[in-house]
């Protein structure tokens, strides 16, 4: 998650197995009697499930095997392993991580969208004839929109100081996660973007070097840069580029968190403007979601961080905490997130494990909504959740009512690049928020589903239409 709910790719160690860390174990096994099933068998005892059973060899004597099988973390997968080579007559030939083996070379390329076969073709591309391009771009920068790659890529910038929930590892270990990323984007929307991981730290030099190759992209998506950093950074860039500057740790979170919110209260029956709202989390993901429901009718809400509620009373706030305590908390409520949670009608979570208890559910409205979004452990169990609350939705993949970033950032940039815009604005936010969640007809939406799968066939499509049309608008205003 952003902060919490990211786009799902990596969500940390997961409780159950999963295809994270699924391993393909290579294994020579006798041909007759009980061998293959004595596998699947170990497989289930060890707590993995089996998930493929290749044969890749056979002999009179002996059968190869390839194994492919769901595990719940590394250590999970060499207990597995362990009980296959415990096996009489088995031979464990090779074992394989299957993550890894799709992260080899990276997984995204460039390539050319013309074949370079011929002189002709290389005078085209290439030299003389590029040279009339350049010039023309010369006498009009923004020819460069339509006459160079420009016009649909898109910087996917990091310093790799908050990657997912492993915090700062560094602007290497954040490129197979930015790789992710552009993968996401051709996906889902076609859009070409590229991995940009900055060995800085220092906010300057951060926004000076992402203006300098801003020339090269019509777009630039910042990501995995820690909070306040990441406020300044995205702050200077929106005033200084004339492309659009998208933070989606923040405001991919709070498309998808607004758009979940919307049906959710369609389900209880509910209205925004008119419901109570606890948040526990005011870090970049907090804060963005906050700002938007804010903007999107939300009146009542409290804000609680690792140091209680947030209120104007409180010392030591620095900016951003003095803007929500001047924003929130209507009756200057004081004490701790279980101190404020009695009938609230809603919790939205970008925070910490087990920070809300089935109690706190329980003394909630009736027909509470509860959005636990830490990953990997949410701020409640959801199973606790569901037996208090009726909408319970989380940033994992193996729960329903994923709240997953991938609904939102590929088409909010198509519709951007589509419409040629210069910046993003909050009427960008709403539209792309309400697009999503009006992908789930009402004769769809129930308590387990309240936002699409990031594989809907229309989620995107909706987005980037919802987008253009904004963008349309707010041009013919101006």
């Amino acid at each position: 998650m952003s902060c919490c709910s990211r786009c799902g790719i990596l969500e940390g160690v997961p409780t159950t197995p999963s295809v994270s860390y699924s391993i393909t174990v290579r294994l020579d096994v006798p041909s007759g009697g009980s061998a293959v099933s004595e596998l699947t068998t170990a497989v289930e005892k060890a707590g993995g499930v089996v998930t493929a059973l290749d044969v890749a060899g056979a002999h009179t004597e002996q059968l190869r095997i390839d194994l492919t099988i769901a595990t719940s973390d590394t250590d999970h997968a060499d207990r597995i392993v362990a009980a296959l080579a415990a096996i009489e007559d088995v031979d464990v030939s090779k074992v394989s991580d299957r993550t890894f083996l799709m992260h080899l070379g990276g997984v995204i390329e460039t390539a050319t969208k013309h074949p370079l076969r011929t002189r002709d073709d290389l005078s085209m591309i290439y030299t003389p004839g590029v040279a009339r391009i350049s010039q023309a771009i010369a006498k009009d920068r923004e020819d460069a929109r339509r006459l160079t790659v420009k016009r649909n890529a898109v910087a996917v910038v990091t310093d790799g100081s908050a990657v997912l929930g492993l915090g700062n590892i560094g602007p290497y270990a954040a490129l197979p996660v930015m790789e992710g990323k552009a993968a996401l984007f051709k996906t889902f929307a076609d859009i070409d973007a590229w991995p940009i991981c900055l060995d800085l730290t220092d906010v300057d030099q951060i926004v000076e070097t992402v203006a300098a190759i801003a020339p090269g992209f019509a777009g630039i998506n910042l990501e995995d840069i820690a909070a306040p950093k990441c406020f300044e950074v995205e702050d200077r860039l929106r005033e200084r580029l004339d492309v659009p500057v998208f933070h989606d740790d923040q405001h991919g979170t709070a498309i998808v968190v607004l758009a979940a919110l919307r049906n959710a209260l369609r389900v209880v029956g509910k209205d925004l403007g008119s419901v109570r709202l606890v948040m526990s989390g005011a870090g970049a993901a907090g804060t963005a979601i906050l700002k938007l429901l804010l903007e999107a009718g939300l009146r009542d809400v409290v804000v609680c961080d690792i140091d209680g509620v947030v209120h104007t009373g409180r010392e030591g706030l620095g900016p951003a905490l003095r803007w929500i305590a001047e924003n929130t908390n209507p009756r200057g409520l004081t004490g701790g997130l279980s101190d404020v949670i009695e009938g609230a009608d809603v919790f939205v979570g970008v925070s910490a494990p087990d920070v809300l208890t089935a109690r706190d559910v329980e003394r909630m409205a009736d027909g509470s909504v509860v959005f636990a979004l830490a990953n990997p452990v949410p701020e409640i169990d959801p199973a606790l959740a569901r037996a208090h609350a009726t909408v319970v939705a989380t940033g994992r993949s193996d729960y329903p009512n994923q709240i997953n970033n991938v609904l939102a950032f590929p088409g909010v940039f198509r519709g951007l690049l589509d419409a040629q815009s210069h910046g993003i604005t909050t009427e960008v936010l709403l539209a792309a928020s309400e697009a999503i969640a009006a992908t789930v007809a009402d004769d769809e939406l129930n308590a387990n589903y309240i936002i699409p799968s990031v594989f809907h066939p229309d989620v995107h499509d909706r987005v980037a239409e919802a987008v253009r049309d904004a963008c349309t608008a707010a041009r013919d205003r101006a």
